[in-house]
């Protein structure tokens, strides 16, 4: 008989991941009513091959080569040394506490939809701290829990979708297409033109920066995967099919929805968050059809910000863990529950720290969240790609079971793209503020700490305090 598999195999790998960095279409709403539909066709068409794709390469050669507990952070560590490593988790968990508190807020902007008295007041707050426990009591069950978990939610939040792209192309391309007394094709031409025109249509104030930073956003997160390693099955060869099969996953859940709702007719003025509800009704009209979509939308829109939520606390709660075992934070986040056979221990301590953490910082505005969260996780992300090519000059030997194709120039210029975008995002997010002060220097002030945290770690641990550079299993 053979024995049960205890780890996280390809296909809940690729639906954490889908979830870590997407969660279905949701989130996409504010790029419509910034650039309009053509727009924001093209960024999310162009975007993943500048961005996504460049990460998903390197987060496939850095997890297959280092497949080890706290992913990103121990690649940063060994090609830069302690410091950078340290800065690299410091930067990733910061961001984590801005980027984790939208989910829950996401859950309940979708739940008022169809129960507002069930939102109003405190009570949003207490269904945003309800998302949070829960998810902290599913991911005690471990990585393999969450990862089949993800692969329910991915089909249920993306049913009525399916359902939505068809009733949209049926409706902006064959509707009404055929006079019912001739049997002929009267009006096609001019369905198709009339869609044309809404997709092509200009909106009343336009901000291309404004729709980057949301695109960004919407498509950033494949590093997080790699934190987990060692609770994946054949980590060298699941985790470059991952990267590249979720990636295509997520380009189509966000093109083909968002294109079908501009065939069927819904303006791109009428989009902001929590619009698809709307887009239903109008797709499949006001009868029975129409109510039931909107309510799987509904449900979907819940599904997603608990989804996402439910991934990312099983991926940012590891680095604590990696942290705490190099004797950089108290030991006490290195508790967890006992080894079994073929499954990793789950680091309960840092599950809960880290959902306490999130649980504080609830109640943000979304906008200032994002900003925050790109400047923060762009930093970490850059510093990956030079461990990537650190890695390339300094250990050409190790073992990277794939590779970007291309040679060490290759790998270089893989990190150009990204680079680029955070910049744009940087100057985008030039206007907005925190309180008193301007998000971009919220940020760099947050940054900042990150020496100085590393200094009293330092002091706090061992005198010949030397993280290891932990063996790849």
């Amino acid at each position: 008989m053979r024995k049960p598999h205890s780890k996280m195999r390809l296909l809940p790998l690729v639906a954490a991941t889908y979830f870590m960095v997407a969660g279905g279409p949701y989130g996409l709403e504010d790029i419509l009513g910034d650039v309009g539909y053509g727009r924001a066709l093209l960024l999310l068409l162009l975007i993943p091959l500048v961005w996504s794709l460049p990460t998903a390469l390197m987060v496939g050669e850095l997890a297959s080569a280092l497949p080890q507990e706290g992913g990103y952070y121990c690649w940063v560590r060994r090609a830069l040394g302690p410091f950078w490593g340290f800065q690299e988790a410091w930067l990733s968990l910061a961001a984590s506490v801005f980027d984790m508190a939208i989910y829950p807020v996401l859950f309940v902007l979708y739940l008022s939809r169809v129960a507002p008295s069930l939102t109003s007041g405190s009570r949003a707050t207490l269904w945003e701290l309800a998302v949070v426990l829960a998810c902290a009591a599913w991911n005690l069950r471990g990585a393999k829990s969450v990862g089949e978990g993800s692969i329910g939610f991915f089909a249920l939040l993306l049913a009525p979708f399916v359902v939505l792209v068809v009733a949209g192309l049926w409706k902006g391309l064959f509707a009404h297409a055929i006079d019912p007394l001739t049997l002929h094709a009267l009006t096609l031409p001019s369905h198709l033109r009339n869609s044309l025109t809404l997709l092509r249509a200009p909106v009343a104030a336009p901000s291309l920066a404004g729709a980057v930073s949301i695109a960004l956003w919407n498509y950033m997160g494949w590093d997080n995967a790699s934190t987990v390693a060692q609770e994946v099955e054949s980590p060298q060869r699941n985790y470059p099919r991952a990267m590249l099969i979720s990636a295509a996953l997520v380009a189509a859940t966000y093109i083909v929805p968002l294109a079908a709702v501009g065939i069927g007719g819904v303006p791109a003025s009428q989009f902001t968050t929590g619009a698809w509800t709307d887009a239903a009704r109008a797709i499949a009209g006001p009868g029975l059809l129409g109510t039931i979509l909107a309510l799987a939308v509904v449900f979907g829109g819940m599904l997603s910000g608990a989804g996402m939520f439910n991934a990312l606390m099983l991926s940012y709660a590891r680095v604590p863990y990696a942290l705490a075992q190099d004797g950089l934070l108290p030991r006490f986040l290195t508790r967890a529950t006992s080894a079994r056979p073929n499954r990793a221990p789950v680091p309960w301590a840092s599950v809960l720290v880290c959902a306490a953490a999130w649980a504080l910082a609830l109640g943000l505005s979304f906008e200032r969240l994002i900003s925050i969260d790109l400047v923060l996780y762009g930093a970490s992300l850059l510093l990956e790609f030079v461990a990537l090519v650190v890695l390339r000059l300094r250990e050409p030997a190790l073992a990277r079971p794939f590779r970007i194709p291309g040679g060490l120039i290759a790998a270089a210029l893989a990190g150009v793209g990204p680079a680029l975008l955070i910049a744009f995002a940087l100057v985008a997010a030039r206007s907005q503020r925190v309180g008193p002060l301007p998000a971009l220097a919220f940020a760099a002030l947050v940054a900042a700490l990150g020496p100085l945290a590393f200094g009293l770690a330092r002091r706090a641990s061992s005198p010949k305090f030397s993280p290891p550079n932990r063996p790849a299993r």
